[in-house]
């Protein structure tokens, strides 16, 4: 099963990863954050399948903080580059996305993200809130 949304900020993809930290019957096989200029795009991979209880419940919190979401085909190579096990580095350099995280989801990666992108800029964008 795999998920796939847009986030208007960094606050609400913290808030998923936290979330995910916080349900281990979720089972996991990875999570890609790529920040945008307009906002976050959160893909969640788990590695079997989930009740349909579960799966509701999931999609019903992950739609109050964001939606389901499209990629462009930029994009969609990115996703599909890096999990085909590809260095984040070269699928950055090659589909010019921002890749924050891939593989277990962790907030230190967001964190960290956010403030060099703040102290680059100078100033906090709403994206990054």
């Amino acid at each position: 099963m795999e998920y796939l949304y847009y986030l208007a900020n960094a606050s609400l993809t913290l808030r998923v990863v936290q979330h995910l930290h916080a349900t281990p019957q979720l089972p996991v096989s990875f999570v890609t954050v790529i920040h945008q200029i307009d906002g976050w795009v959160v893909r969640i991979k788990l590695k079997g399948q989930i009740s349909a209880q579960q799966d509701g419940d999931f999609r019903a919190f992950l739609n109050e903080l964001g939606i389901c979401y499209e990629p462009p085909m930029r994009v969609q190579m990115a996703l599909w580059s890096l999990e085909a096990g590809q260095c984040p580095v070269d699928v950055m350099r090659r589909y010019q996305v921002a890749i924050v995280s891939h593989g277990s989801p962790e907030r230190e990666e967001i964190e960290a993200f956010r403030q060099q992108f703040v102290r680059g800029l100078g100033y906090c964008p709403e994206t990054l809130a």
